[in-house]
């Protein structure tokens, strides 16, 4: 079994911001090669992983869970009332007791992001973040295994994204950038953009790797010939808008057909759930350029990566 005191080095992902471009590429291209079969690094194996998630989620908790199992190592899972958090345990207290029995922990939370910062304290355990109010880093890092796995090179690519600047558009900026010649479109309603510190830094990404991340608070004068078109629902998961009268903000913003047509976009994203007839037409989720249920299905190979990658296995970067 793996010994915390004489184990690999654990590592944390928390935000793209603390990942090198190196790392970012390589856990891209590790979930790639776990899609194609690779095996994983046997130091992994029997390494004990919790999975703590205290807000709803099909995709990220279920890719973590089948994770880890297929990396061999044993899981333990907590829902949102679970831990003593609920009666009044202060997270530095909750991390000192879990770090000495995980090795890692997958944390999607309903605080901040200091929160797992804060569990993420001590070096026998990593954390990994699940989703936070900020950013989804693992959701970025297996949308970029999706589109390597779907045009073979990352160089290059055009994307647009449409819809909320929420913590998906904030991982897609972050990830995507760190590629080569890579443009990266947002299209946000004024007022739900990306955070400007966020996209200043993915900016300063794609300056440095020949690329560009652009936004515009509108669906005019579309980019064209492009890879991808991405979306996600209006109404993140557990969040609300303060202007009941939100939603005619986000209309312009659906994704349909004549969005399509007009970016000549050869496949369509969606991260999920999907809200059809809302940020994107049936027509367009369920038609034949749509990846967004393999996207889904993906995300169990990001998820390995990730794990590995957090657990000290991999390359050592």
């Amino acid at each position: 079994m793996t010994s915390q005191a004489t184990g690999p080095q654990r590592r944390n992902l928390l935000s793209l911001l603390d990942l090198t471009d190196d790392q970012v590429r390589h856990l891209v291209r590790r979930g790639a090669e776990f899609a194609g079969g690779s095996p994983a690094d046997p130091s992994v194996a029997d390494a004990v992983v919790g999975i703590y998630f205290r807000k709803t989620s099909t995709r990220t908790r279920t890719s973590f869970s089948a994770a880890a199992l297929r990396l061999g190592a044993r899981i333990i899972s907590y829902g949102p009332a679970d831990l003593q958090e609920n009666t009044g345990e202060t997270p530095e207290d909750t991390a000192l007791v879990l770090s000495g029995m995980l090795d890692c922990l997958v944390a999607r939370t309903a605080g901040s992001d200091r929160e797992l910062r804060t569990l993420a304290a001590h070096p026998s355990m990593s954390v990994i973040n699940a989703m936070s109010e900020t950013e989804h880093p693992t959701q970025g890092l297996a949308d970029c295994t999706m589109l390597l796995r779907q045009f073979e090179s990352l160089e290059g690519l055009r994307v647009l994204y449409a819809g909320e600047g929420n913590s998906t558009a904030t991982a897609l900026a972050l990830s995507l950038s760190r590629f080569p010649g890579v443009r990266l479109t947002l299209r946000t309603p004024s007022g739900y953009g990306v955070d400007p510190g966020i996209l200043a830094a993915a900016q300063a990404h794609a300056k440095e790797n020949g690329g560009e991340v652009l936004e515009r608070h509108d669906m005019e004068e579309l980019p064209e010939d492009l890879h991808a078109v991405y979306t996600a629902r209006w109404q993140t998961t557990g969040s609300s808008k303060p202007d009941p009268d939100w939603r005619s903000d986000f209309e312009p913003f659906r994704v349909d057909d004549e969005v399509l047509t007009a970016t000549g976009a050869r496949v369509f994203m969606h991260d999920l759930p999907a809200h059809r007839g809302e940020e994107v037409t049936a027509e367009v989720l369920d038609g034949p350029v749509s990846i967004a249920f393999a996207q889904a299905h993906n995300k169990l190979f990001g998820a390995m990566a990730a794990l590995e990658w957090s657990l000290g296995g991999g390359e050592q970067r």
